[in-house]
């Protein structure tokens, strides 16, 4: 069984499906059901069945984190009770490959009590959900990407991009941020490296080896195995003048120099990037990772330039 070929005969229906979608995009309409948004106080409404369902409930959480209130309505569980989430007007996005299910055709009158425009996101345009549809948006896919064809793959892709793409619009709209996206998500790995700087992880200058130019080869690995942190600082009085990382050892290694001769400022990163304590977490990261050759380590700066310690990129997913 080629296992390699299925998965990448499925990512390029996926990818296909993406580009379809974007090539027929229905701007005029996006925009009708943006505004609409936009301009409503109160919150959306999404719902849906199935794996359309759990895309449903996907949008109205990253609605939620981008400065859009949204619930997720389970079509069966309305009917009783649950109805008791609208306010007047709340705006409804239901979600459905085929356009005719009945939990949402079901649902569809009592919302309306609610005056809730309501959103269609159907794979069918000519399907019962779209004609009773305020707004309509397109979800087409013209097949599935499993090997059968049916399996809900591609058309919850679009589905998801599409929910996506929604969200996006609102948040330029609404101006949102960083800051603000902070408030709403202030736990995980990413509410950290927007909200922690790299001050909050960094280890102190006590803590790192220190060492002179001219400090033996021996010295340089005695130095760094009392303080294990995978680099040391090379300094000259109190400036720091380079960076030895455990690679730069090995390459030292391989030269033509002889050992008894090698010295710190032969192992050295000369001039290497630093930062200052207070900047991003997301800031750093981004600096060590961007580049050709991504950095483990960073010496870190107070603000009078004066070594603050060192930055380790797993320092950041360890606080």
């Amino acid at each position: 069984m080629n296992f390699s070929s299925i998965a990448k005969q499925v990512l390029s229906e996926e990818a296909k499906s993406l580009h379809q979608l974007y090539e027929r995009f229905d701007g005029e309409a996006f925009s009708h059901v943006a505004e609409l948004i936009f301009k409503h106080k109160g919150k959306v409404v999404f719902s849906g069945i199935g794996k359309s369902g759990y895309i449903a409930q996907k949008l109205s959480s990253t609605f939620n984190s981008t400065g859009t209130r949204a619930v997720f309505l389970h079509p069966a569980e309305a009917l009783h009770g649950d109805l008791g989430i609208y306010s007047p007007g709340d705006p409804t996005i239901m979600l459905s490959r085929s356009g005719s299910t009945r939990e949402l055709l079901d649902l569809l009158p009592f919302i309306k009590q609610f005056q809730s425009p309501v959103i269609a996101m159907v794979g069918n345009l000519s399907s019962p959900l779209a004609e009773a549809a305020d707004y309509v948006l397109d979800a087409s896919v013209a097949k599935e990407a499993d090997p059968m064809g049916f399996v809900p793959t591609s058309s919850t892709t679009v589905a998801l991009a599409l929910g996506d793409a929604l969200a996006c619009a609102l948040m330029q709209a609404r101006g949102f941020k960083h800051e603000d996206f902070l408030r709403f998500h202030p736990g995980g790995q990413l509410g950290k490296s927007l909200s922690r700087t790299v001050g909050d992880c960094a280890r102190p200058l006590k803590q790192v080896a220190c060492l002179k130019p001219d400090s033996s080869l021996r010295e340089v690995v005695i130095a760094m195995t009392e303080k294990p942190l995978g680099a040391a600082f090379v300094m000259a009085g109190d400036k720091l003048v380079g960076l030895i990382c455990e690679g730069d050892i090995r390459r030292s290694l391989q030269s033509e120099k002889s050992l008894e001769a090698l010295t710190a400022s032969d192992m050295m990163t000369h001039q290497p990037v630093t930062v200052f304590e207070d900047i991003k977490l997301e800031e750093a990261l981004q600096l060590m990772e961007d580049r050709p050759h991504p950095l483990n380590v960073l010496p870190v700066l107070k603000q009078d330039g004066s070594l603050y310690g060192l930055f380790r990129l797993h320092d950041a997913y360890d606080h």
